[in-house]
């Protein structure tokens, strides 16, 4: 059963990266990847803004609650099992710092994510169960 849905940026050799890190852990598959940039997005996901997504991650969860940015990835990580990779993110003074940090990461992901793989922009990154 999916627990969590991830709106991700689909574009980002980064944030695609982690995704298909998800993806592989997730054996029981209770996550679902949605790229906010793929065709039909809107119409498939009406009450997913995507200029916001495209800001922060947006999660959902099965109960239909929506979660956002580092409490996307905490779940999405507990999910899969590696809930002590990123334990530290609850922690109270590490959490208020994490969520700057994150916000900092997802305005300049791009600029960031040059640096690191030396694109900016992933020109064929979709995911699909049973291609990794």
């Amino acid at each position: 059963m999916n627990e969590l849905t991830i709106f991700y940026d689909g574009g980002c050799p980064l944030c695609v990266s982690e995704m298909r890190h998800l993806y592989r852990l997730d054996s029981k598959q209770k996550i679902v990847l949605q790229d906010i940039h793929a065709e039909g997005f809107t119409e498939r996901f009406p009450h997913i803004d995507p200029v916001r997504a495209d800001q922060m991650l947006h999660g959902q969860l099965a109960s239909g609650e929506m979660i956002y940015a580092l409490d996307v990835t905490y779940t999405a990580w507990t999910l899969v099992g590696k809930r002590h990779w990123v334990a530290v993110l609850r922690w109270p003074l590490i959490k208020q710092v994490s969520h700057w940090v994150y916000l900092f990461f997802a305005k300049h992901r791009s600029q960031i994510s040059k640096l690191l793989t030396g694109s900016d922009r992933c020109e064929v990154c979709e995911i699909k169960r049973g291609e990794l």
